[in-house]
């Protein structure tokens, strides 16, 4: 059943399939979501040399108007998501994203790490100072290709999540369920990448 959720099945039509009530579905992906680890936990180690790219995307939670933004930090070499939030298009959420890739476990060469992030965005640029202070942190373009494997994450994250698709009618009910159901493809995609 959790293969069918990770593989863009709607909750009605996993009751369907397997003939359990759409009730079950939601609390089954909840307990797997709170089961696994962080997202630290899967990662190879880090290296000096690592570039992180650093980039959003947009979903809605429970209706259109309520626009959430998936904060993603991928590592080019590994291809693995070091890190991601969601909130809001805001130099705070921006902020917790950064705070996450300090803390986690398996970047002991972040600080060294060179972190790419797409110009143009408000909070990116709000946070231009912090990244300035290291020397290792620019802002790069869309278009200068040096965010591909970021921008092939989402990619990849919309053909398997129906909430992500940009002209979809699925969302998800509540932030805590766009939470737990990013988290449980997060653990999937990085395992997948290994």
């Amino acid at each position: 059943m959790l293969r069918a959720y990770r593989e863009r099945g709607s909750k009605r039509a996993i009751s369907r399939i397997f003939g359990i009530s759409r009730c079950c579905v939601e609390p089954m992906a909840r307990k797997k979501g709170r089961e696994s680890g962080s997202v630290a936990d899967g990662l190879r180690p880090a290296e000096e040399n690592d570039v992180l790219e650093l980039d959003e995307c947009w979903t809605c939670a429970w209706r259109r108007s309520n626009k959430r933004w998936l904060w993603v930090a991928l590592c080019r070499r590994t291809r693995q998501v070091v890190a991601f939030v969601i909130g809001d298009r805001s130099a705070k959420t921006c902020a917790r994203l950064w705070s996450r890739i300090q803390q986690s476990d398996s970047s002991e060469a972040t600080g060294k790490a060179e972190a790419s992030a797409t110009s143009g965005n408000p909070p990116k640029r709000q946070l231009l100072p912090v990244f300035e202070e290291d020397e290792t942190h620019r802002q790069v373009g869309k278009s200068s290709g040096e965010l591909a494997h970021v921008e092939r994450f989402f990619g990849r994250l919309r053909q398997k999540l129906a909430r992500y698709v940009r002209r979809t009618r699925a969302a998800s009910q509540s932030e805590r369920m766009l939470h737990l159901t990013t988290k449980l493809f997060v653990e999937w995609y990085n395992e997948a990448v290994t």
